[in-house]
């Protein structure tokens, strides 16, 4: 090849290389040019995917809440509502299901953050943005809303100490902490650890199993069993649910009285602990909050237009995800009517049954 057609040659592998790099940079315009063109303005179908049914918080507010923020939004918008029923499978045929039937966007409450990412995946690739609710799911997802969870550890572990006051190093605490395959356990642990450590003994640490309140109770009675009754001072629960199965135990084994034990969620039943002292204290997370922060971000982005991008939060696979968190407050008798009561969630009458009507007149829940 002479030195004429050396030249044409280059010339036209490198005219060739340009459009082959100009191709791919257009289709990754094309990409965003297609979501931004993709402007709704009609109603949108919006896929709802609840974690578990076992948690009281799931049916009796996050799915009204998240159902009447949308309706608020978008009164001809259509949700689909499911529950996994704690079964990562299910949950990823149902978010299947719901890429078939093209919805416009899913909120997601994953069951597990790491199985669910696969799916995921599958919907971006479909154009269905994914709103990660109160857990972070991974994989693609465009948006995230929950509770700042380091703090609600850090909440917990804070109450907790300022229960056991002086005796704080008289015996040993029991940590029950929530499943290990939900990442918000993880960072309740991180948040409780951050002020517990070095000021209380820890004499057992579990990681519960989906959270049940009877798996709870069997780590609650191997506890005692191992510690003994009287070595024992408090226990961190990471939620209501626990707290229970917890309390019964300690109730089985004799302690007179209840060593303080936390919680989370403010569950009817964890208020009515709280009124009677037998659980000292919960945390009130404004899931009001949460679903409007949830519903605006499913709307947004089921219309093709962006969301805050205020704050941001990394998940192991996704970067700079858009991101809504919301304060969690400390729940104790002293507080109960200026929180879930003066918020709507419940009422009076609902939380002080006949049962416990000197304890609520104690507290003031009158």
């Amino acid at each position: 090849m002479n030195a004429t057609m050396r030249r044409v040659a280059l010339a036209a592998s490198v005219m060739s290389m340009t459009v082959a790099l100009a191709a791919c940079g257009s289709a990754k315009e094309a990409s965003n040019d297609s979501k931004d063109d993709k402007k709704k303005t009609g109603p949108l179908t919006i896929g709802l995917l609840l974690p578990e049914d076992q948690t009281a918080r799931y049916e009796n507010f996050d799915r009204p809440f998240v159902t009447k923020k949308i309706k608020a939004l978008c009164a001809d918008c259509k949700i689909l509502y499911v529950n996994a029923k704690s079964d990562p499978s299910v949950q990823q045929q149902q978010v299947d299901s719901m890429i078939t039937k093209k919805v416009d966007a899913i909120i997601l409450d994953s069951v597990d953050s790491k199985s669910i990412a696969s799916s995921v995946k599958k919907a971006d690739e479909d154009g269905i943005p994914v709103i990660a609710y109160d857990r972070l799911a991974e994989g693609p997802v465009s948006a995230y809303t929950s509770f700042d969870n380091e703090t609600v550890g850090k909440v917990q572990g804070k109450a907790l100490l300022k229960a056991l006051g002086d005796k704080a190093k008289s015996g040993k605490i029991v940590m029950l902490n929530g499943w290990e395959a939900d990442p918000n356990a993880a960072m309740f642990k991180k948040g409780a650890l951050s002020v517990l450590k070095g000021k209380v003994d820890i004499g057992k640490s579990y990681d519960v199993d989906r959270w049940l309140a009877d798996k709870a109770n069997e780590a609650m009675t191997g506890a005692i069993s191992s510690l003994g009754k009287d070595n024992i001072v408090g226990v961190y629960s990471a939620n209501d649910s626990m707290a229970g199965g917890a309390i019964t135990a300690l109730k089985s084994g004799g302690f007179n009285p209840l060593p303080p034990v936390t919680g989370q969620d403010a569950e009817i039943e964890g208020v009515r602990r709280v009124v009677t002292g037998e659980q000292y204290m919960s945390v009130y997370k404004s899931y009001l909050d949460e679903a409007t922060a949830a519903a605006e971000m499913a709307v947004a982005l089921g219309r093709g237009e962006k969301v805050n991008e205020s704050n941001t939060v990394d998940s192991p696979t996704t970067k700079d995800i858009p991101a809504t968190l919301i304060t969690p407050v400390s729940l104790t008798k002293e507080n109960i009517k200026d929180t879930v009561v003066k918020d709507g969630i419940y009422k009076i009458d609902q939380i002080c049954t006949a049962k416990l009507k000197a304890a609520c007149a104690e507290a003031g829940l009158k």
